[in-house]
């Protein structure tokens, strides 16, 4: 399935079919090394707490940064930000289905929403308060209220920030994100939880999928369980914001004349939406599965990749400390109003 996606967006976007291999294939086989690099540093005892997509963007940068980013590479690390990204997040759908939400309960479902648009409102505020640039604080809004770096890259195909500023969020989810799968379990040992309340809240606040299932197990198979669903349940949520946010933007640009001729509708996401759909009704079979999560985590690794080859450490420092203080907000933000919500509405109870 993976190959067919990315077949016919490589066919769909060719100016030629015998020009696009020899165009894309340095940068191409530039990315996908990183990548299967990222993958085997996090099998590496001691680094499976960093997802391979935080590590395939340290990478990049760290390649760019030092060696330099090749002009021939260019042609393929833009293809793999543009086409491999959209081919991610598309099989990234079938990793949930509608019965697992079910599991969560409408109560949970409704703690999970709150929370999520209440964040994503609150980073954008408090962004302005503080000065910080609308397209960096919507990308820092995104990846925490959403799920983590696939939310903040999936987002800024309708931002259109820098690359620089994609980074930066990225790097705030990732710090904030390992915070809490030290802070939540600690917590959770002095408040005895119940493993269901626990999970719900590891899921409803936790930025990246693997630092809940990292977080939420270690209050037990029922919570880590629990945690894991209530986390996926905010990866759906990824695409009515993204969808939400491009309808937004073309607005905008149709009234500003400096934009131009408007932003284009992320139409993927209605990919994402299908696939839960299909793995909903059933027809993907169980043994399929691992290699079809493996596939989606490797071409967003194989994106973030490409973000990172594009990425000047300078122009990252030089954006300063303020959205340091956002991320740091946002996340003690969502980590209150979950739990607050999830105590108040008696929701996993």
């Amino acid at each position: 399935m993976a190959e067919l996606i990315m077949t016919n967006l490589s066919q769909a976007n060719a100016s030629s079919a015998d020009a696009l291999p020899a165009s894309i294939g340095p940068g191409l086989a530039l990315t996908v090394a990183i990548a299967l690099l990222a993958f085997a540093i996090h099998a590496v005892p001691g680094f499976g707490f960093m997802s391979p997509l935080i590590l395939a963007i340290i990478l990049g940068m760290v390649f760019h940064n030092t060696v330099g980013t090749p002009a021939a590479a260019l042609p393929g690390v833009k293809f793999g930000l543009r086409r491999l990204l959209r081919a991610g997040i598309v099989l990234l759908g079938l990793q949930l289905t509608l019965p697992q939400i079910a599991e969560v309960g409408a109560l949970g479902v409704a703690v999970i929403v709150v929370t999520l648009l209440s964040t994503f409102l609150f980073t954008k505020w408090l962004g302005r308060m503080l000065g910080v640039d609308a397209k960096l604080a919507e990308l820092i809004a995104a990846g925490t209220s959403i799920c983590g770096a696939s939310a903040v890259i999936a987002t800024n195909t309708v931002t259109r920030a820098r690359d620089e500023d994609v980074a930066y969020a990225i790097a705030c989810v990732t710090v904030f994100g390992s915070l809490s799968m030290v802070a939540l379990p600690l917590a959770n040992n002095a408040l005895h939880l119940s493993p269901a309340v626990y999970g719900l809240w590891t899921g409803a606040s936790i930025h990246e999928v693997a630092q809940v299932v990292a977080a939420a197990f270690q209050g037990g198979d029922l919570a880590g369980h629990l945690g894991t669903i209530a986390k996926l349940t905010r990866v759906l949520m990824l695409a009515p914001m993204v969808l939400g946010l491009g309808y937004f933007a073309a607005r905008r640009a149709r009234t500003t004349t400096s934009e131009g001729g408007g932003v284009p509708v992320p139409w993927f996401v209605l990919g994402f939406i299908a696939m839960i759909g299909v793995a909903s009704i059933g027809i993907v079979p169980e043994a399929v599965m691992p290699g079809t999560i493996w596939t989606t985590h490797f071409l967003l690794a194989i994106a973030l990749a490409s973000m990172g080859l594009e990425t000047d450490m300078r122009k990252l420092a030089a954006k300063g400390l303020r959205p340091a203080l956002l991320g740091a907000a946002a996340w003690i933000f969502i980590i209150a109003l979950a739990f607050a919500l999830i105590i108040l509405t008696g929701a996993g109870q």
